[in-house]
């Protein structure tokens, strides 16, 4: 009935018995896992780099000087 090699997806030490596994341990590792990939999938989303921040601030202010300079009183 029993068969030492029936389930390949645990590991088994020296004795044959299954290792034993903190079930916390793998849920919280599963849970990190899932939020990096989230993160990263955020990052491409929305994430800027410092220059094209600094690129669209300096385009801000070119268009509120050439607005200003436009305007009439």
């Amino acid at each position: 009935m029993f068969a030492p090699n029936a389930c390949k997806s645990q590991a088994l030490d020296r004795h044959g018995m299954a290792e034993i596994i903190s079930l916390n341990r793998v849920r919280k590792a599963k849970a990190r896992a899932a939020k990096a990939v989230e993160a990263d999938a955020n990052r491409a989303k929305f994430g800027r780099t410092k220059a094209e921040k600094a690129a669209d601030a300096a385009e801000r202010v070119r268009i509120a000087a050439v607005l200003d300079g436009a305007k009439t009183e």
